[in-house]
C-alpha cells in the first residue's frame, strides 16, 4: 500500500486531529513520522498528513467537510 501526502497541517496537533477525523471514516491516515519531534513534545512545525493513495479523493472530501463544519461554528 502506498501512502501519499494529503495535506500539510500547520502543526502536529492539527495533523493529529485531521488524522483522527479521517480514521473515524475508515480512511488509513497518519502523520509523517519525520515531521514530529517526540523528545520535545508536540511539534509546532508543519506536518504532512499521509493517506492511502486509493483513498485520496475521499480523504479530501472528509477534510473539506470538516473545514466547512468548523466555519459554521
Amino acid at each position: 500500500m502506498n501512502l501519499t501526502c494529503l495535506a500539510m497541517a500547520p502543526d502536529e496537533m492539527t495533523a493529529e486531529i485531521w488524522v483522527a477525523r479521517l480514521q473515524e471514516t475508515g480512511i488509513l491516515a497518519m502523520v509523517r513520522p519525520g515531521d514530529t519531534i517526540s523528545f520535545l513534545g508536540v511539534s509546532l512545525w508543519p506536518c504532512r498528513v499521509l493517506v492511502a493513495e486509493e483513498c485520496i479523493e475521499k480523504a479530501q472530501e472528509v477534510l473539506q467537510h470538516a473545514s466547512k463544519e468548523g466555519e459554521q461554528e
